[in-house]
């Protein structure tokens, strides 16, 4: 796989995950507004909205290293 590709693919994957934790934000949002809120589910999608966050660092880290002087 050439460089390109693998930077290509790298991107792709890096808007996939910034997509799901757009989504995860905003699902977590209208849980915590409703009367009741489930709080098992809100924690359980705050830790994946980590997950994804973690991921998306590891894949930022390979595109744009840091390039100590």
């Amino acid at each position: 796989m050439d460089v390109m590709n693998r930077e290509e693919l790298l991107h792709a994957q890096l808007d996939a995950l910034r997509l799901q934790h757009r989504e995860l934000d905003a699902e977590i949002t209208g849980l915590v507004q409703v009367s009741v809120p489930d709080q098992v589910l809100i924690n359980r999608l705050k830790k994946r909205k980590l997950q994804l966050k973690d991921q998306m660092a590891r894949i930022e880290d390979q595109l744009y290293p840091d390039i100590i002087a």
